[in-house]
């Protein structure tokens, strides 16, 4: 019989801390979404009990948002590998990218190109469309290979000495692929550019260390990690004392990283990114969570052999996440997404999953259902979900 969670790493009880996966649901939403363990609510509601208040008072409570503050800025930077002064927060990825995406491009002039990746979520593109439209620049997008992984030499082929920014995911939201983010770092500086990271979906699954990948900027969301929504990200110090944020002119310019924060952080969801930090300590870290995770990606991809299931992008779990795109023979995405939600498991059908470079190159007309694996999932559910999808085919 297969078992749950092994009963040999920290990852044995970690499902009791949280309430939402206690209803017997199987969630295989994470792609979208994680979900969060009750001491990350309880630390936000903590706070807003008792840490109501804003910087710079004298008195208790603002002195409790300062600490609340400074502590998440030191665990942002242990998780991302850089210093807190380098840390920045914002309400989400995409508002963050498109505020630090508007302040580098003051600097820039027209006909100055910036490249993004084909394999992008458009809350990595949209921004630089839209600076595009308004200063009059050049985006292109680096293709992708047969296999819909990464195209390095495409990449090499467009920069160009106008190449200011070179934006991409390090893994694909929709099918997983991962990019070898210290190669495209090293091929944007090249040519003088800035390695503009979105580690969104990535940062679930792997760990970060932006040193080593040399990445100039790199924003992630700590929802997908089961954290609150919020957006937090790196800029390399050496970057960030070059930019004029947009700010109010009272604000402090000190810590360098806060001077890009559009008005008051959420001093409430911040401590739960602490507690998330220390939920994601307990458990072991990726140390643990990373095996884990691909061995459930593997037990899927084994499960789905026999066939009936399509499966789009990557074969194996040989550069990927386990994030998976499929479609089940001769049924509708969205009728599979409909029936696996009546036998309580979570999936989604979409057409573009935002991926809009990317989803009418993977061979499907019009939707495909989305699924994904993180640390609480099971290997008990793993499956239940494939039973479920391979009774799901048409009897032949």
């Amino acid at each position: 019989m297969a078992q749950t969670l092994s009963e040999t790493t920290p990852l044995e009880g970690a499902r009791k801390r949280f309430a939402s996966l206690q209803t017997g649901f199987a969630f295989f939403d994470s792609p979208g979404g994680s979900q969060v363990p009750d001491e990350v609510g309880e630390a936000v509601a903590r706070a807003m009990r008792e840490a109501s208040a804003n910087l710079g008072a004298v008195y208790e409570t603002s002195h409790r948002v300062k600490a609340i503050l400074e502590e998440a800025e030191a665990k942002a930077a242990r998780f991302m590998g850089c210093e807190p002064r380098e840390v920045i927060f914002g309400a989400n990825m995409t508002t963050l990218n498109f505020a630090l995406s508007r302040t580098v491009a003051r600097g820039f002039s027209a006909g100055d190109e910036i490249l993004v990746s084909s394999l992008d979520h458009d809350g990595g593109v949209a921004p630089w469309l839209e600076l595009a439209r308004d200063k009059d620049l050049v985006v292109k997008h680096i293709e992708l290979r047969e296999d819909t992984s990464f195209d390095y030499q495409d990449l090499e082929a467009k920069l160009s000495p106008r190449t200011r920014v070179v934006a991409f995911a390090w893994a694909s939201n929709a099918i997983g692929t991962v990019v070898d983010a210290a190669r495209v770092s090293r091929m944007a500086h090249s040519v003088g550019a800035l390695a503009w990271v979105d580690a969104v979906h990535y940062a679930a699954h792997e760990p970060i260390n932006v040193r080593e990948i040399d990445a100039d900027v790199l924003i992630c969301s700590p929802y997908k990690f089961c954290g609150p929504h919020l957006g937090m990200a790196y800029g390399r110090a050496a970057v960030l004392e070059t930019w004029r944020p947009y700010k109010a002119r009272p604000a402090p310019m000190d810590p360098l990283g806060r001077r890009f924060a559009t008005g008051t952080p959420p001093f409430e969801l911040l401590a739960g990114v602490n507690a998330t930090f220390e939920y994601l300590d307990s458990i072991g870290g990726f140390d643990v969570i990373r095996p884990y995770e691909r061995a459930l990606g593997q037990r899927f991809l084994d499960g789905i052999a026999p066939g009936g299931v399509s499966l789009y992008g990557l074969r194996g779990m040989e550069g990927r996440v386990p994030t998976f795109l499929i479609n089940v023979d001769g049924v509708e995405a969205s009728e599979v997404a409909l029936r696996l939600a009546a036998q309580r498991m979570g999936v989604w059908a979409h057409d573009s999953w935002y991926s809009l470079g990317l989803y009418r190159r993977l061979g499907y007309e019009r939707e495909a259902v989305r699924l994904g694996f993180i640390h609480y999932n099971t290997e008990e559910e793993v499956d239940r979900l494939v039973a479920a999808l391979l009774r799901l085919r048409p009897s032949q």
